[in-house]
Formats: structure tokens, C-alpha cells, sequence
């Protein structure tokens, strides 16, 4: 059971709203509560507020993330658009920058160019909020999000705050271990370096350039599907499986680039889960290689609905 909204709550909460509009495939089913906080002491608010067993899902610009038909109970939090404090830190070491984990990743690269710090230029390649950078050390181009982090903020379920330090957290590839269970990164710091905006600019424009000619843009997508398994890549894997192309319903391989799967325009969560399973399994069995899907697939499957 939902609580009523209080008048002191400032954000924005929905009932039965379509995560298509939500997610970057644009396909899936429902949630059943939608909330926007204002900022960080409405969301710590609104969290207290929730009877212990509804579940909650924080969520960014969704560009990793498949609602399944039958759509989602409880509530997602919406951090994109909410979250969104960027500022360099004068009281910080120079060239330290605070973001809020719903800053798009592509406006921070942006931010530290523009004030001419180096090293963020990699994040312009991925669609992503900060919060799922940090949630599962994003990348692109041989940087990850956690190459320049230098500690983070977390909140848990009780809306309790907490500033954490790097060496708290196991960082892999496409993996992050040390959050609790309903425990959320909420901001983070990076340290970057003195170095000349204009090149980062440039570098930054020259990588945007790459992945239009490389990647299916201008189609519903969610990046890459699966984790690149050691010295190889995921989408040499598929084409040579034969599955460049492969499609159910709406949802097809990329010609373009064989790790994205694409929405051709009516596609249903179940057209896509059923492509992701069966691109695993015909590589498992032509390749021998278990690929790791890094897509998070919530919710439930509308043949299963009561």
C-alpha cells in the first residue's frame, strides 16, 4: 500500500505511468507508482515515507534497463531531470567537480571541457546518468566512470545519507560490489586535470563522430547488450554467429553493430528479452563463450499476469 502524498513532499508522483517513455528502447510496460523528487532532501523524504515492503527501483535515463510487459510493482524513482546539481568544488583539490547522480554522463564531459578540465571526454559516449555510470562503472573508448571518481554519496531506504570513500567498493569491469540492499549512489566527485578545453572539446566531438558511423542512433536502443568477454568483443562474437539482423517482432540485431539490439518501432519488452536469450544461447553454442548480458530486466512478463 501506497501513502497519500503529503503536502510536504515537492515532487512529482505518478500512478500507472509508461516506463516506454521512460526507458531508452522505448518499449516495456508500467510502473505502478512513479516519483520525481524535487532534490535530495525530498527523495530521502519521500523514501522514509514507503511502507517497508514496496519495492523500489531508482532509474536514470534507462538506457540500461527492460520493464517487461506485464509492467512493475511498487515505485521507481526517477533521478534524470531530478538529481541534476553540477558545479565545480572551490573548497575542494582544483579541478574537482560534485554532480548528482541524474546528471546526463555526455552533459558532465561537456561541463569539465568547457572549464577546462581533462579526463571526463569519454563519459560524451555514454547514454547514461552518472548514477548508472557509478552503479556499474560505465565506459567507453578504454576509460570507465570509476578512472576519476574520487568518493561518492549514497542513500539507503530510511533516506539516511552517507559519503563514501572509493576504497569501499570492489571495481571491475561493468561491475560494482559494496552497496547495500536498498542502497542507491545519489552523487559523486571526480578529480580531473588542468588541461586545454578546446582539445577536450575537439576530442569529445571526434568520439560523438565515431560512434554515430559505428552505432544505430538513430534507432530505440539500449548500447551495448552484453559485457566484451576477455580479449574479444561481444559483437564480433554475434556476427560470426550469424545474428546480425536477427529479429522477433519489432525488435532486430543491428545491421550496424551486432552488440545493440534495436526497436524498429512496435517493439514489446518480450520481443527484445526473447532476442537476448537466444543471441546468448546461439553464441554459447557456436562460440563456447557464456556471454554477460549488463542489461537489467525487471518486472513481469504480461503472460504471467493474473
Amino acid at each position: 500500500m501506497m501513502p497519500q502524498p503529503t503536502s510536504s513532499l515537492r515532487g512529482v508522483l505518478r500512478k500507472n505511468e509508461p516506463m516506454s517513455a521512460h526507458v531508452s528502447w522505448r518499449a516495456g510496460g508500467r510502473a505502478e507508482n512513479w516519483y520525481q523528487p524535487a532534490d535530495l532532501a525530498d527523495m530521502a523524504e519521500f523514501l522514509r515515507s514507503l511502507p517497508a515492503d514496496v519495492p523500489v527501483y531508482c532509474v536514470g535515463l534507462g538506457s540500461n534497463l527492460l520493464v517487461r510487459d506485464g509492467g512493475l510493482a511498487g515505485v521507481v524513482l526517477s533521478m534524470h531531470g531530478a538529481l541534476k546539481t553540477l558545479r565545480l568544488e572551490t573548497s575542494a583539490p582544483s579541478g574537482t567537480v560534485y554532480a548528482e547522480a541524474g546528471v546526463a554522463l555526455p552533459k558532465l564531459a561537456r561541463f569539465a571541457a568547457n572549464h577546462d578540465l581533462v579526463g571526463a571526454e569519454f563519459m560524451a559516449g555514454i547514454p547514461g546518468t552518472l548514477g548508472g555510470g557509478l552503479a556499474m562503472n560505465a565506459g567507453c573508448y578504454g576509460s570507465d566512470t570509476w578512472d576519476v571518481i574520487s568518493r561518492v554519496l549514497t542513500m539507503n531506504r530510511a533516506g539516511e545519507i552517507r559519503q563514501r570513500d572509493c576504497h569501499e567498493f570492489a571495481i571491475g569491469y561493468r561491475e560494482v560490489i559494496g552497496l547495500a540492499e536498498n542502497e542507491w549512489f545519489v552523487a559523486g566527485w571526480l578529480s580531473l586535470m588542468a588541461g586545454d578545453g578546446q582539445k577536450s572539446r575537439q576530442a569529445i566531438t571526434t568520439l560523438l563522430e565515431k560512434r554515430i558511423a559505428s552505432q544505430p542512433l538513430g534507432q530505440p536502443n539500449a548500447g551495448s547488450v552484453f559485457r566484451n568477454p576477455p580479449d574479444d568483443h561481444a559483437a564480433r562474437l554475434i556476427e560470426i554467429s550469424g545474428l546480425k539482423g536477427f529479429r522477433i517482432g519489432g525488435a532486430q540485431v543491428s545491421e550496424k553493430h551486432a552488440n545493440f539490439i534495436v526497436n524498429l518501432g512496435d517493439a514489446s519488452a518480450a520481443d527484445i528479452e526473447r532476442i537476448i536469450v537466444h543471441v546468448h544461447d546461439t553464441v554459447l553454442e557456436r562460440q563456447g563463450v557464456d556471454l554477460t548480458c549488463e542489461v537489467r530486466i525487471v518486472g513481469v512478463a504480461k503472460e504471467n499476469m493474473q
